[in-house]
């Protein structure tokens, strides 16, 4: 998992963000900073709230570049960018020049030209918005929002941002992440930032199959036991298995998973009488989690969703320098 070498700074030469590519190495002030921006943003993404509009992006243009599906990430960046008041581009790959053979950093000089302020990538291969924010000139901001099974920073901290809401201190929490870990970038990019906001006690559960071979590096627990694993922690997040980054039948399907390592109310009341129940979506019932855990009163996923508007508008408003 420890695979980035500073590949790209982050930072301008004043120590402000200019991308954000990844999780890790980010300091803790910048994580805090992050999420104390979004946190202003909550009340703008309020139903209540008659305008739900600031013009901190008035003027700039930002292109949504998704070379993979996409439901949340995209829909709440350009929620984001809309109240933001930034003009925003979806480009739609399977029409664009991209599907005719044009390359990637083609494509990019292209809309660079059109004068693209903020490029929000997800890709299916690892650290590709990496490589675009080598190539892109000094004012252009690379957003990265999901590389293969690299990095997914919007996600991971959004995710603070929900444990944060809900439990407040990290340097007690004890958090539980279960199912496909060592093909999620989400996971990745959660273990990177418990670890930097200060949490000692960080688990993962799954078959061996879905784990990496580094988590000790990490200091992170690992278990094979849902029973084990569970016991007594105040966050409990599922993920996705990630079919389409494996190999057929590396791991048990559907019904037999779920035997092994859904998320049931047995095995949620083993943790904390106030856990909170995760899921970075989509989510597949009945494999990873069961409805009476997804819909109940302890989960905070749609909470997660509505969150991350504030944090993607946080993310944007503090790269373009606002």
């Amino acid at each position: 998992m420890s695979e980035v070498k500073q590949i790209v700074n982050q930072l301008n030469a004043e120590g402000n963000l200019r991308h954000l590519l990844t999780l890790e190495g980010m300091p803790k002030e910048q994580i805090i900073h992050i999420l104390d921006i979004a946190q202003q943003f909550v009340s703008v993404t309020d139903p209540a709230r008659e305008v739900k509009k600031v013009p901190l992006l008035r003027g700039k243009s930002v292109f949504n570049l998704f070379f993979e599906n996409s439901t949340r990430t995209r829909t709440t960046f350009e929620i984001a960018a809309n109240r933001l008041s930034a003009d925003v581009i979806n480009l739609d790959i399977l029409t664009s020049s991209t599907a005719k053979g044009e390359s990637l950093l083609d494509t990019i000089d292209n809309l660079v030209a059109m004068q693209a302020d903020i490029f929000i990538v997800r890709h299916s291969v690892s650290k590709a918005p990496i490589e675009i924010a080598q190539h892109v000139p000094d004012h252009v901001h690379v957003v990265n929002a999901g590389d293969g099974s690299h990095q997914h920073p919007t996600q991971g901290l959004l995710d603070m941002y929900t444990m944060r809401h809900f439990k407040r201190d990290f340097k007690g929490l004890k958090v539980a992440i279960i199912g496909d870990i060592v093909h999620s970038r989400v996971a990745k990019s959660n273990i990177f930032a418990l670890r930097t906001l200060g949490c000692e006690d960080i688990r993962v559960i799954g078959p061996e199959s879905l784990l990496p071979k580094d988590l000790d590096m990490l200091g992170v627990k690992v278990f094979h036991s849902m029973e084990e694993g569970l016991k007594g922690v105040d966050v409990v997040m599922t993920l996705r298995i990630q079919k389409e980054r494996m190999e057929a039948g590396q791991v048990p399907e559907g019904e037999a998973f779920f035997k092994q390592y859904g998320l049931t109310p047995a095995r949620l009341a083993l943790a904390k009488p106030d856990a909170i129940v995760m899921h970075p979506g989509p989510m597949n019932r009945g494999v990873e989690i069961d409805s009476a855990v997804a819909d109940g009163p302890q989960s905070v996923i749609l909470n997660q969703v509505t969150f991350g508007i504030a944090v993607r508008m946080a993310v944007m408003s503090i790269v373009a320098g606002n």
